[in-house]
């Protein structure tokens, strides 16, 4: 299914930015993700979080690899650069353009399939390098373009929609940044837009590589027996004229239709399909700064079946992937060929330093 332009009418009323923009001009194309999906709320903080910034929309690349998470860049400033790579490999290519040309803002959107699987790799590495980019990754579990297998953050325990149970320890991608070195790590839920949206522009601020674990529910995954609107229930009372599943429509998950528990303790939200899940924000007296704080603190939240969310870890001391490789000022996208390619003298002359 391909992406819908939204149709061009403006309220004369709408607020603008300093740039003179109203958050329309941050809107991409009209999502053909499921009604409800978790990653259209992500969307809609991204929208918010640029419009607040001021961001010329001109001097941003959105960059993306394979799934239903890739899948946001169309949705948001469509007038920004952008470019959808082969699954799992967004980071290296996010790397090679951050290299070419340093003064783009980029922002890498991926899933936990295209993250913690095939990716695992290259995150892995775009971590270890500190590349300049805020990356958001959409955690749902599952594998959402292929009927919702298991992907490798999901849970011990949870079913999919065959009734089957995981049996594989999952990959938590704050504990795996933690471990790795990133100099900025946090988490959040699609439905807290109050606390995901200050996150991404924290993140997009930060001089180094940005993670931000966004827990996203799959709405097309409500399969559990005895629902109405299961699959197995649709297919044994449907008269099929083609074949599809049936993806009933939801409206998003958000903190203001769930039950919320004391201001220190853990938020519980209910899934789409009847799962609770309990949210731990960080408390007044943590230190984002202490990498082993964070770690024990995500741990700790585990051990309690919660999910630790806000700024886990932040080091402002870093230095991005230009400064370690000592690279030019100038992009290289702006660099003459005299500069790029100065001959074979100057060529010989390295290749003394390396013998």
């Amino acid at each position: 299914m391909t992406s819908i332009a939204k149709p061009q009418i403006r309220h004369p009323g709408l607020l603008k930015n300093a740039l003179g923009l109203t958050k329309q001009d941050y809107e991409g194309a009209m999502s053909t993700l499921c009604a409800g999906c978790g990653h259209d709320s992500v969307t809609a903080a991204l929208v918010q979080a640029f419009w607040e910034l001021d961001c010329p929309p001109h001097r941003a690349a959105k960059m993306s690899g394979i799934g239903c998470s890739s899948k946001t860049t169309a949705y948001f400033m469509k007038n920004s650069h952008g470019f959808n790579s082969v699954h799992g490999r967004m980071p290296s290519v996010t790397s090679g353009a951050n290299a070419a040309n340093r003064e783009l803002m980029y922002i890498g959107i991926s899933g936990d399939g295209d993250s913690l699987s095939i990716g695992l790799g290259q995150l892995s590495h775009a971590i270890r390098r500190n590349v300049r980019m805020l990356y958001v990754l959409e955690n749902n579990g599952v594998y959402g373009l292929t009927k919702g297998q298991f992907s490798a953050a999901s849970d011990i325990g949870s079913t999919s929609k065959k009734g089957e149970a995981n049996v594989q320890a999952p990959i938590d991608p704050c504990l795996l940044a933690l471990t790795l070195g990133a100099t900025f790590v946090a988490r959040s839920f699609s439905g807290d837009k109050a606390q995901l949206v200050p996150i991404i522009k924290a993140g997009l601020a930060h001089n180094g590589f940005a993670l931000i674990d966004v827990i996203s529910p799959c709405v097309s995954f409500n399969d559990h027996e005895g629902s109405t609107k299961s699959y197995k229930y649709t297919r044994e009372h449907e008269v099929e004229l083609t074949s599809a599943d049936y993806v009933p429509l939801r409206s998003a998950i958000t903190l203001a239709e769930a039950a919320k528990n004391e201001t220190d303790g853990p938020t519980t939200v209910r899934m789409h399909d009847g799962s609770l899940v309990r949210f731990r924000n960080t408390h007044a007296g943590y230190d984002p700064t202490n990498r082993e704080e964070a770690w024990l603190h995500v741990r700790q939240c585990q051990k309690r079946s919660e999910v630790a969310t806000g700024v886990l870890f932040i080091d402002e001391s870093g230095q991005d992937m230009h400064a370690v490789a000592d690279t030019v000022s100038t992009p290289l996208a702006d660099l003459p060929y005299s500069a790029l390619c100065p001959g074979a003298a100057a060529l010989d002359t390295l290749m003394k330093d390396y013998r």
